[in-house]
């Protein structure tokens, strides 16, 4: 029997009018097969969940609404893919299922943290071929990360022991693991950027989306958040610069907006999303007016009609961390015309409210997909989740807390 690689339903306007998935499809089959066709609608229409719905995200046929987010493993050998990713990723694969690879350094000074991969070579290129194509044997849409890590990094990552960058020299005050993957350090001072040297990074980016296309990726998905390099001229905890890149809002949204204009010219706009994390304080990145923040990059990224943005939610300040807020995603929502992807703390019941509610187009699912490869099916027959283990997070076993958690029999 063949494969079905999309669902073959017609999009809807209304979302929730479809009755999509694999899962849904063999469920009516059976109900025909029964001859229960006359209450087939009826119970369609009671079995219906909103993240098991289809949806077209720009060229892309999605048949559920659950997304891998990009998740850091720290299992690519020096910053080389390896093969049990293959595994890892078309483990959660599904038809019409979009997953979004962990974050991969733009350049060999992108760097920050032990055995993750990169995409600036043809070698690293070749490597992830065989992990693209896995996912789409399954039927998956794999979109690729590109970061750079800026001053969240050591000497010992960079260049000939080089100082990493940032948009200024403001140091963190925490502790960085060392490219041995045993010792703590204090993170090394940056140095600020020259701002005849940004065009450099921005080239960085844009290779990097191009090698990504040429290994198989669908699309790409800038890191703009969580501290790292492109947050870091964001906020202004971290940005102090005085030329055109600092001060106003305008001017510290300026590189990640070149960021994205040179990527989304690169390989189509359609292949583009960004993630970004306003009201985060992660890698003590922060701003003292997120919402504003938020509201002007959306606006701003209209202009190059790029095919998502995926915010984080507000109550994720810190790392694995939720905290209540009556901040909201809401006005960012209204002024992206985009596709709107959220992440941060979600669950099954009220990732079903994002979609009803208008919340959101999608929702992005962290350490429940990484702990239960079938996330999907299991929200569709709301099966019990496998309990993620946090201190294989980040090991390097090629299958321990990697490839090893267990599907619904």
């Amino acid at each position: 029997m063949a494969q079905i690689l999309y669902n073959p339903i017609i999009y809807s306007k209304n979302p929730l009018s479809i009755r999509s998935g694999p899962l849904s499809i063999i469920r009516r089959t059976l109900i025909s097969m029964g001859g229960g066709e006359q209450n087939t609608e009826e119970n369609q229409s009671n079995q219906q969940i909103p993240l098991i719905t289809h949806y077209q995200l720009g060229p892309f046929s999605l048949c559920h609404r659950v997304v891998l987010a990009p998740l850091t493993r720290q299992r690519s050998y020096n910053c080389m893919p390896q093969p049990h990713a293959i595994l890892y990723y078309s483990q959660r694969s599904s038809p019409g299922g979009l997953l979004i690879a962990e974050a991969t350094g733009v350049s060999d000074s992108a760097q920050g943290y032990p055995n993750t991969p990169g995409i600036w070579t043809e070698e690293q290129v070749e490597a992830w071929k065989p992990i693209v194509n896995g996912v789409h044997k399954k039927g998956g849409v794999f979109f690729c990360q590109i970061w750079h890590t800026g001053r969240a990094s050591h000497v010992d990552y960079q260049p000939n022991r080089q100082t990493p960058v940032s948009s200024s020299d403001r140091k963190i005050s925490a502790k960085i693991m060392r490219a041995n993957g045993k010792d703590f350090v204090d993170f090394s001072p940056p140095r600020a950027l020259k701002t005849e040297e940004i065009p450099q990074i921005v080239n960085d980016f844009r290779l990097a989306a191009r090698n990504a296309i040429n290994a198989g990726f669908d699309g790409v998905e800038i890191h703009g958040a969580h501290g790292y390099l492109v947050d870091q001229f964001m906020k202004d905890s971290v940005n102090n610069r005085t030329d055109q890149y600092g001060g106003t809002l305008e001017n510290r949204c300026r590189f990640p907006l070149e960021v994205v204009e040179a990527v989304a010219d690169e390989i189509g706009a359609d292949r583009v999303g960004i993630r970004l994390s306003p009201f985060a304080g992660y890698l003590e990145s922060s701003d003292s007016n997120p919402e504003a923040l938020g509201v002007y990059m959306a606006e701003a990224l209209n202009k190059y009609s790029i095919l998502y943005a995926h915010f984080v939610e507000p109550r994720m300040v810190t790392v694995g961390e939720s905290v209540a807020t009556n901040k909201s995603l809401l006005p960012m929502r209204k002024a992206f015309k985009g596709a709107f992807l959220v992440a941060g703390g979600y669950g099954r019941d009220d990732g079903n409210e994002a979609i009803t509610s208008g919340k959101a187009d999608l929702v992005v699912y962290g350490r429940h997909f990484l702990a239960n490869p079938d996330l999907p099916r299991r929200f569709e027959l709301n099966a019990p989740l496998n309990k993620y283990d946090r201190d294989t997070f980040y090991i390097p076993d090629p299958v321990v807390g990697y490839t090893d958690y267990p599907f619904l029999e």
